[in-house]
Formats: structure tokens, sequence, C-alpha cells
């Protein structure tokens, strides 16, 4: 049993990007690899056998060559207002979720110890990915995340940066100097990610470091293009390119399961829609998942994108599609008995009522695509296959169970992940992604392979 964390000084500093690329370097050592954080924050996540994980875990499982599953992610927190869903093993804890806080983290670490234990003794490397920073002393008495994990897992850390935010060194150094000596210790090397810039500039700064803390600076990683989903949600992009159609995403505050569009990026021009005026143009316009479906459609009409989105369905050839959340928004209406989501009239597309259910519905789906009118007819009798992750229940005019519906230009399905499906793209926009996700994970090794101490990570596990 071996293990390996990767920690940052902040969020945001590459960590789940890190973390995957050693999974995919450590998988290509002929070693059986597992991901693992103990408590994720995301409102992206997948459904795998027993439950729900963060997307971050989820490719990081695939990049390791494994089967995702709850274990790898055993909390995961969804955010709500003013305060997070917590998600232990897969399911919802509903009296988790009413505890402030700073109550959790005591009865959650049980969970996350069994998970971390059964890891390890069931791969030759777990590779562990910390969250936010270690140095976070004010919430250090609750932590069950980074330094407390890696004592349990007795694992090496290396502690990543993003240089280009500015300020590096002194970020490294003060993490390192905010943690008590025995944590100090377990820092094996310090990370120069997102670089882009003159390599020679860099000294004397990693030497002077390493005076100061012992710590080696073990890699200087450069700024990587990917095609990888955001974990936290949909990043802000480039300016719209030509050539390709364009498409508009509506980003409410509670959007969800951004990540299953990371695909689309490659055949279409997406724009992420937060104003009315950004449906100017689009050929297609996407209502994405909701984690709260009620409040996103006060933020609708607040913000006239309700008004825009109804416009956008009356200009001929332009299409509107639903997914999960979004499918329910452009229904009729929506009935909440149980004071789980919200109730109210939705936006009227579509001929469906959903009612919100207390148990929220997780499973993988494998279906045909019924058939279809146009502009839709491309995907009639598609095989498809997905996921679903929803508390909301929907029919039709007649009653009927409302997994795909459709009327003239406007669409929705429950599935999620169908936008990761090569055939729905080329159905939809007429080419299929170029990149594979496998290929991306092997670039990913490459750049490990090519700007990380190699030797050092071999011997953190036990290879020489």
């Amino acid at each position: 049993m071996s293990a390996v964390m990767l920690q940052g000084c902040t969020s945001w500093a590459g960590k789940s990007l890190l973390t995957t690329a050693l999974c995919r370097w450590y998988a290509r050592q002929g070693l059986t690899v597992a991901p693992f954080k103990a408590q994720n924050m995301s409102n992206n996540a997948r459904v795998v056998d027993g439950g729900e994980i963060g997307v971050a875990q989820w490719l990081q499982a695939r990049a390791a060559g494994v089967e995702p599953e709850v274990r790898m992610n055993p909390v995961l927190l969804k955010p709500e207002s003013g305060t997070s869903q917590v998600v232990r093993l897969g399911r919802v804890d509903a009296e988790l979720s009413r505890r402030p806080w700073r109550d959790r983290s005591e009865a959650l670490w049980p969970t996350v110890e069994n998970a971390l234990a059964e890891l390890l003794d069931e791969y030759d490397v777990v590779v562990i990915e910390g969250a936010g920073s270690p140095a976070e002393i004010n919430l250090a008495a609750n932590d069950i995340v980074n330094m407390r994990v890696a004592e349990r897992a007795d694992a090496p850390v290396l502690l990543a940066v993003d240089i280009d935010r500015g300020g590096a060194f002194a970020h490294l150094y003060g993490t390192w100097a905010l943690l008590p000596p025995h944590h100090q210790r377990r820092i094996r090397g310090f990370v120069l990610n997102r670089f882009r810039g003159d390599a020679s500039l860099l000294p004397p700064g990693p030497e002077q470091l390493e005076r100061l803390t012992g710590v080696p600076t073990v890699g200087v990683v450069p700024m990587i293009r990917h095609d990888l989903p955001d974990e936290d949600g949909a990043a802000l992009r480039a300016p719209v390119r030509g050539g390709l159609p364009p498409v508009a995403i509506v980003r409410y505050p509670a959007a969800s399961n951004l990540d299953e569009f990371a695909a689309l990026e490659q055949v279409a021009d997406v724009r992420w829609a937060t104003q009315p005026w950004h449906l100017d143009g689009a050929a297609t316009v996407i209502l994405p998942g909701s984690k709260h479906v009620a409040s996103d459609l006060r933020w609708l009409r607040a913000s006239g994108m309700d008004d825009a989105v109804v416009a956008a369905s009356a200009r001929p050839g332009v299409r509107v599609l639903g997914v999960c959340g979004g499918l329910q928004l452009l229904g009729r209406r929506l009935d909440d008995p149980f004071g789980v989501d919200g109730a109210g009239d939705a936006l009227g597309l579509l001929p469906l009522t959903t009612t919100f259910e207390r148990d929220k519905l997780l499973r993988r789906r494998s279906v045909t695509l019924p058939a279809f009118g146009a502009p839709w007819a491309a995907l009639s009798g598609l095989p498809v296959d997905g996921y679903e992750i929803r508390q909301g229940r929907t029919v039709d005019a007649d009653g009927s169970d409302a997994l795909v519906a459709a009327e003239g230009n406007v669409a929705g399905w429950y599935l999620h992940g169908l936008f990761e499906d090569p055939a729905v793209l080329e159905a939809l926009f007429g080419a299929r992604p170029s990149r594979t996700l496998d290929a991306t994970f092997e670039r990913l090794a490459d750049v490990v392979e090519a700007h990380l101490d190699t030797r050092l990570l071999r011997s953190l596990v036990g290879l020489s």
C-alpha cells in the first residue's frame, strides 16, 4: 500500500488536473491506481455504482483506468443557499445536511477513514487530492481533507501553487510556515504550476525557498491547454470563434452538471449566457441542469432571461433544449408538495408538469431516443447512455412519464451526458469531437514525464 497526496496553496491551484495527470502517469508504470478526495464541494457530479461523486474524481478514476466509485469521494458537498447538502458515500444525508458546518467533520471522519483504508488495501497506489489549502488555520480543527488524510495514509505531500497568479514563492513559503513541524515534514516537493514565461527568470527563487524550508522545487509545469471540464463550473472562455454553430448555454446561479458540455466546445462556439442579449445570434439555446430549479426560475424572470428564451424559441431555425432541470424549466408547472425546491409556473414551452419528490433519483440509463420531427429528426432512434440525478418527476399532458419531450423547435431530456456522445453531437452540430478523454489523459501524463521529477515520484511509492 502506498499513497501520494497533492495539496495546494489555494483553491484553483490546479490540484484536480495535476492529480488526474498523476493517476494516469502512475498507471503507466504498471500500478493499480485509485484517486481519492475525502471531501469535495461541487454541483457537478456523476452517477456511479452506489450514488454520486464529484466529477473530478470520476475523471481521475477514468485516467487511472479503473471504474469510478463512491469511496473515491466519500463526502460530496453540494452548495445550497447559506449551507450545503451533504452526500455521504453517494447518498444524501439529510440529518448531516441540517447541521452547522463545524459540527459535521467528526461525524464524517469515520466514513472518510474507512473509505481511504479500503482503497489503500485494494490498490497499489492511492493518489489523494486535497482541498483549498492545508494552511487555512481557521479551519484546521475541522480538517478531514488535507493533512489529517495525509497522516492517515502516511502519504508524502506535493504542494502546488498557481504561479500565473503571481506571488508563488510567498504562497509556498507562507503555506509551509503556517503548518506545524510534523506537517511540514510531510511536504516532499513544491510544484510551480501553470507557468508561462521565461524559465531563466525563476532563479534564485527555488533555491532560496529550499534554503528556507528544506523542500525542493520538483516541477515547473506549463500552462496546460486541455479538454477536461471544470470541476466547479464553466470557465469563462475566449470570444466566440467563427465557422462553428453558435450555442448559448444559460448559466443561472444554481446551474449544475455543466461539465457535460466540455466536448461540445470542440464542435460549437459555446457562450455562457447570463444576460438576455447573450442569446442573440445563437442557433441553439441550452438550459442546463439546476440544483435549485425554482430559484433559477426566479432568476430567469428577474434578469429578463425568461422572455429572451421564449423569444429565441419563436425565431425560425433556433433550437431550444433543456437538460434535466432545464427540461423542468421549459415545462408549464413546478409543484412542490414536500417543500423540496419550490413551486410556480415555468416557461410554458413544453406541455410538462414537474413534481419534486423527497428522494433523489440516481441511476445510469441506456435508452433509444424516440422519433423526432424537425429540427431534431437526426436524433431519432439513436441509442444513448446517460445518467439521471434529480428530485423532480415529470409527466406530459397525458400523464405519462416524460424522460424525453419535444414540441416544434423546443425539446428536453432528463439524461445527463448526451453532449459527450459523439453521435449526438454529430446529429445536432454536424461534427464529432476530434480529441478524446483518453488522449487528454495521455497528454497529461506526458506533461508529468517532461516537467516533474519522475525519479522522486517513483521513489515516493517504492519504485526504483
